[in-house]
């Protein structure tokens, strides 16, 4: 299980590169878009980043769990491992580089409780489709993008002027962090450790 979740964490280091960049990229393009605007496109990505990454953990769960599975435990999982990790990612790393650069408009969004009609009943939506179809290879690059894209509009929203180099650097820093470890943890290591192998897997 251990090695499986090295080579998974490994192999999904160039996505998240790959996200990353696109994400310095957009903040050239948008760091001087009105706020109201930046909050807006927040929480259009967010919440579909919710919905990807339910998907993409009750998948992972079930495409290597063995035997038929409870509803519920897939509810606990899928919910726990996309709205839980989803606002670590999307929100809370976010909030601690804006923290550490001393963004001016810094604020806390917590899409659960502020949009809690939107963002939970994707997490559910997400939940069910993957009862049905699991699958994991277009969730789990839809969710590193969206997931890019959200924590990048979260710092976008704390910016208020013009930033340098440094600034810049440390923003790629967090943006990979931000979604490497999360994602990785969402879609891969958190549904893996719930699955319950036979005694006798050498797994």
């Amino acid at each position: 299980m251990f090695k499986l979740i090295i080579k998974e964490l490994r192999e999904h280091v160039p996505f998240t590169l790959v996200g990353a960049f696109t994400g310095i990229i957009l903040m050239f393009l948008c760091q001087n878009i009105p706020q109201n605007t930046s909050h807006n496109i927040f929480y259009l990505l967010h919440p579909l980043h919710v919905l990807l990454s339910a998907f993409a953990t009750v998948s992972m769960y079930q495409l290597h769990a063995p035997g038929k599975h409870k509803f519920w435990t897939l509810v606990f999982i899928g919910y726990l491992g996309s709205i839980g990790i989803a606002t670590l990612s999307d929100c809370l790393i976010p909030y601690i580089g804006e923290t550490l650069l001393d963004m001016p408009n810094r604020h806390l969004h917590l899409g659960f409780i502020e949009k809690w009609y939107l963002i939970n009943p994707l997490a559910f939506l997400g939940i069910f489709l993957a009862h049905f179809k699991p699958t994991t290879k277009f969730p789990h690059f839809g969710h590193v993008l969206l997931s890019t894209w959200a924590s990048l509009f979260h710092i976008i929203m704390a910016i208020g002027g013009s930033l340098g180099w440094i600034s810049h650097i440390t923003i790629f820093f967090f943006l990979f962090l931000a979604v490497w470890l999360p994602c990785c943890t969402s879609d891969i290591i958190f549904p893996l450790l719930m699955v319950s192998y036979p005694s006798d897997s050498n797994t």
